[in-house]
């Protein structure tokens, strides 16, 4: 039986790259046209998204071979997000940080 605490831990991944997605979205919009709020609100729940995600990945987890791996993969994706969210926040280039997190997204997107 899969563990329950392996759907915390993907909710909260997808929480946080929904989150994610919406500031790179917002970074892109046209200043010309107003940002959907669904949008704008998805952006503003990425500090506590990453907070829930950092507690997580700093917890400890006892479980399964196979629900140890899960987990830890979904940490390690976890873990890369905040990375580039953070490298995204301080480059001086926010085009080219856009980019780089819009690219982080993907690649855990396909990876996880």
């Amino acid at each position: 039986m899969k563990d329950s605490r392996i759907a915390i831990f993907r909710r909260t991944l997808d929480g946080l790259i929904e989150s994610l997605e919406a500031t790179v979205r917002i970074e892109r919009w046209a200043e010309s046209e107003s940002i959907p709020d669904p949008l704008r609100e998805s952006a503003g729940q990425l500090n506590v998204r990453l907070g829930a995600a950092n507690r997580l990945v700093a917890a400890r987890f006892a479980g399964s071979t196979a629900d140890a791996a899960r987990v830890s993969s979904i940490a390690d994706a976890m873990r890369r997000l905040d990375a580039a969210y953070v490298s995204y926040c301080q480059a001086p280039d926010r085009e080219a940080a856009v980019q780089s997190l819009d690219a982080e997204l993907l690649a855990v997107r396909a990876a996880v």
